[in-house]
């Protein structure tokens, strides 16, 4: 009896077709900054660049670092630019699993999850870039003259951009699990204590080994899960507890 359920391979196959359009719209994006990859690396390095001694820049230490940290940086550019086409396609790949009045959502999720990565990445790179390079720099000034490579830097800036991004997106992450019914707000606040022990960890993996970075990363994560319990609480889905449902089958006195 058909009960309406798509089977596994057309699943299989529609997802193959969204990763192929948000690979196609990265690599068109990631084309498209290619030509612009030298001023994007003056403007991603300008932070470190203030925090090195007076006289010092950025160097390479192989043939093909510059070659391949453009490569990077177009790559890096590229996904940002294709944001929207990507958080589209995934909207588009859970929408079918949704009740019709949920599927209003997709327009605030775009724009909501493109929202959050940018102010995450500008956040990162703004306030937290200059002060967090400034301190390792002047830590290891001490012990010799400090000569980075273009790569080395290029990848740690990339993956804490990337980092402060993800970050940012917990508020609808948690949205679409409330809407979902996998936590409520009453979940989210019993376990407030293991999400300020997930911020400090995430914040020691994801980050160079100093406290400010991984303070800077930690503080915007608790203030974003706490935020959340808000949105869970205004948007979840309201669960039915056992006591409510042991009520409901109770006759009623006349």
């Amino acid at each position: 009896m058909d009960d309406g359920r798509m089977p596994l391979t057309t699943h299989l196959e529609e997802l193959r077709r969204k990763l192929i359009i948000s690979g196609v719209s990265w690599l068109v994006a990631f084309l498209a900054c290619y030509a612009y990859s030298e001023p994007l690396f003056r403007l991603i390095s300008e932070p470190v660049l203030q925090a090195l001694p007076e006289g010092t820049s950025l160097v390479f230490i192989q043939l093909t670092e510059p070659f391949f940290t453009h490569l990077k940086i177009g790559a890096l550019a590229g996904l940002l630019v294709a944001l929207p086409v990507i958080f589209w396609q995934v909207w588009s790949f859970i929408a079918p699993g949704l009740y019709p009045n949920e599927k209003f959502y997709v327009i605030p999720f775009v724009v909501a999850s493109c929202g959050c990565f940018a102010i995450g990445a500008f956040f990162g790179f703004s306030f937290v870039f200059p002060m967090a390079f400034k301190v390792l720099i002047e830590f290891g000034s001490g012990s010799g003259v400090p000569t980075l490579s273009m790569g080395d830097y290029l990848s740690l800036s990339s993956k804490l951009l990337l980092a402060f991004g993800l970050v940012f997106e917990l508020p609808v992450v948690i949205f679409f699990l409330a809407r979902l019914g996998v936590v409520d707000h009453k979940m989210l606040a019993r376990n407030r204590k293991f999400a300020l022990l997930s911020a400090f960890l995430i914040g020691a993996v994801l980050t160079p080994p100093d406290v400010f970075s991984q303070t800077a990363l930690a503080f915007p994560f608790i203030i974003l899960y706490e935020i959340g319990i808000i949105v869970a609480r205004l948007f979840g889905k309201k669960r039915v507890t056992e006591e409510e449902v042991s009520a409901e089958k109770k006759p009623t006195k006349d």
